[in-house]
């Protein structure tokens, strides 16, 4: 089932074309990687597909339902929520409380007690400072934070820009193995923006290269790994 689809799209800032008729598709179950320069389009494509900057031309479905003209509530409401880039928790609440951010719109209370055990099993420092302020973590227990609270909402489709900006080589590991295990654990569909596309690569089912807005290749990841222009210009071989 085709999870998300993007046609055509076109976004602005301003009088400033980023997005050129951009088309991509994610299938349920994948892990997609964005993967391009600085400046290529790749965190405005998620802020279009979340809401947050809508393109000004083009569709944007989501399980079928144009969502290219709804508000970010009402698009996370159906089940569609992005980890931003630079984590932006709420550093003056505690861990426990940036959590409960996550699934405001949730009624079903004994799911979410569940759901909160689950992130501690998958993160079990954030079950240890579950009382602590979110601003007293380190940048990688941020981002383990920042991942939590969006899975709080049980999103169908994970949006993640850059989980591994400025975080240690060990602790970006770390990040992309539990990222792996939230895919093939809870059939989570991931569409993933990382500037370290050697290991984006590693971890994707499929990998689309953007270049000034516009997607100049796409094909599965193992093969763009072994493509000798994406090596020249994104893996430093």
């Amino acid at each position: 089932m085709t999870m998300l689809e993007l046609r055509k799209v076109n976004t602005y800032y301003g009088n400033i074309r980023i997005l050129h008729d951009l088309s991509l598709t994610v299938e349920a179950g994948e892990i997609i990687t964005l993967i391009g320069a600085n400046g290529a389009g790749k965190s405005t494509t998620l802020m279009s597909i979340s809401g947050i900057v809508p393109p000004r031309r083009g569709t944007i479905l989501f399980k079928n339902v144009p969502i290219h003209a709804l508000p970010p509530e009402k698009i996370v409401a159906l089940g569609l929520c992005q980890v931003p880039e630079g984590r932006h928790i709420f550093p003056g609440l505690t861990v426990r409380e940036n959590l409960d951010m996550g699934c405001f719109l949730r009624r079903d209370r004994k799911q979410i007690r569940e759901d909160r055990e689950y992130i501690y099993s998958l993160f079990p420092i954030l079950g240890q400072r579950q009382h602590q302020p979110g601003g007293n973590l380190s940048g990688g227990e941020q981002q383990m934070l920042a991942i939590s609270r969006a899975l709080m909402a049980r999103p169908e489709l994970l949006l993640l820009d850059e989980p591994s900006m400025g975080l240690a080589p060990l602790v970006t590991r770390q990040i992309f193995e539990i990222i792996a295990r939230i895919n093939r654990e809870n059939n989570t569909t991931i569409l993933l923006v990382e500037q370290n596309a050697n290991l984006a690569l590693k971890t994707a089912d499929r990998g689309y290269v953007l270049e000034n807005g516009r997607i100049v290749l796409h094909d599965r990841a193992s093969a763009l790994l072994r493509d000798e222009e994406v090596q020249k210009a994104y893996l430093g071989i």
